[in-house]
């Protein structure tokens, strides 16, 4: 028995020095052989002593198969990352079917990246590869910063979800149908303030009653309550970036850097020319079996940045949908949020202010989705898998930030040009984004 004991605390000793987050268990042999398994298929791993007290290594698996290893073959254990050989047959297949322009991808699996990779043409005239630390405007995934920072303005008690917007704006911020119910911040974030986006959004006069006229403002509310009712709205987005202005001070570019990106350690921003623009990832609109290039989409606002207003100018960043991240960054904000609120030993959220954030608030069109602040529970991702996240769509790209909160696995996708096909009218995502993710989801985590 002295053996055994001798043994198990080499073997504990193992155990503990390994990356318990990569992909799997590997125990190699004096001889050079290796047995491993995936965490998913594997049940444990534990020493063992055997009818003679000579102590071992046994790995047993899910299904009930067990692989012995005695002490004296026994060299150690260490992780085992394991990419399945036809995962990356299977993306390229999909870019091929969809005819993607460029594809980077990234599965998480408790808290580490297990797989990140990037397809064809960041720059397709040029034939320049997609790479995982180049630069693409993610569209609304840039709603769950702005939702970021609103909950990290309510921890700090400069705002509450339920503050009535108009005393924040200088102006009257009114659903004319219903003048005297509030709008608030809570309604905003969640997409039921009434707001409607069918006069546009790209700058806060369309609301505003003395720049525009009563019959113009009537065109951006929905003849319901506010509160009653579900729509998705960019205006209410970009109305919560001018409130981020005015609580914080600072301009909201400025802000999401400051208190977001870089104690994170990000390489992203609002602001173009915070970032090398030689790292963009062009994007492309394709239709009838041609692309064309999306110029405006890294567009500089020289005229508004020139005439800013601080709580007013904010659309002109887009905080609805104008974030330029990569791959690797955006996978680092999937794990924050993941793990509620700290990654990297980096806490910039509390554990309340993300669950709240991803707590189902109101229900919205599609089957099996419901909203919470800047946060899509659904089930059209992946058939069967309730995950969380947010995806966006514009000029072209699409994206998505999901993970399946039970299985602690989560996928990051950006494509920026394909053939933008949807399974049926009342589907949630584009085909491609359904098959990417259900094709990460069944080579990491089934």
């Amino acid at each position: 028995m002295k053996n055994f004991k001798i043994f198990s605390i080499v073997f504990f000793v193992s155990i503990f020095a390994i990356n318990v987050l990569a992909q799997g268990l590997a125990i190699n042999t004096k001889s050079g052989d290796q047995v491993s398994a995936t965490y998913q298929s594997l049940d444990n791993v534990a020493p063992y002593v055997d009818g003679s007290n000579n102590p071992g290594v046994v790995m047993t698996l899910k299904n009930g198969n067990q692989t012995t290893v005695p002490s004296g073959e026994f060299e150690n254990i260490i992780p085992f990352n394991y990419v399945p050989e036809d995962v990356e047959v299977d993306l390229q297949q999909i870019m091929s079917t969809h005819k993607g322009v460029g594809l980077a991808v990234a599965a998480v699996y408790k808290g580490e990246t297990i797989y990140s990779n990037a397809f064809g043409y960041r720059d397709r005239e040029n034939k320049i590869a997609y790479k995982e630390d180049d630069l693409l405007r993610i569209a609304s995934i840039s709603k769950t910063f702005v939702a970021t920072s609103i909950m990290q303005l309510i921890e700090q008690g400069k705002l509450s979800l339920d503050t009535d917007i108009s005393t924040l704006m200088g102006f009257s911020v009114r659903n004319p149908y219903y003048s005297s119910t509030a709008v608030t911040v809570r309604m905003l974030l969640s997409h039921t303030s009434s707001l409607s986006d069918n006069n546009g959004y790209s700058t806060l006069d369309l609301i505003n009653p003395s720049v525009s006229s009563s019959s113009s403002i009537r065109r951006c509310w929905n003849n319901y309550k506010p509160g009653s009712s579900y729509e998705y709205c960019n205006l209410g987005y970009n109305i919560l970036g001018a409130i981020v202005e005015i609580v914080s001070g600072e301009r909201f570019d400025v802000y999401v850097k400051s208190h977001i990106l870089d104690p994170l350690g990000l390489n992203a921003s609002y602001n173009i020319k915070d970032l090398d623009s030689s790292k963009f990832v062009k994007i492309y609109h394709y239709s009838n079996g041609s692309y064309t290039c999306s110029t405006e989409a890294y567009s500089y606002p020289s005229s508004q940045i020139a005439n800013y207003k601080l709580g007013y100018s904010t659309p002109c960043f887009s905080p609805t949908g104008g974030l330029k991240i990569s791959l690797k960054d955006l996978t680092t904000v999937m794990k924050m949020h993941m793990n509620k609120g700290e990654v990297n030993g980096v806490r910039i959220l509390s554990e309340e202010s993300c669950e709240l954030m991803q707590t189902a608030y109101t229900p919205t069109e599609y089957t099996g989705s419901s909203y919470g602040f800047a946060m899509v529970i659904t089930t059209g991702l992946v058939s069967g898998h309730k995950m969380t996240g947010h995806d966006g769509i514009a000029y072209g790209a699409y994206t998505a930030m999901y993970w399946d909160k039970e299985k602690d696995f989560g996928i990051v996708i950006m494509t920026n040009g394909c053939d933008e096909k949807w399974a049926s009218s009342s589907a949630e995502f584009i085909m491609l984004l359904t098959k990417t993710s259900t094709a990460l989801y069944n080579h990491f985590v089934k």
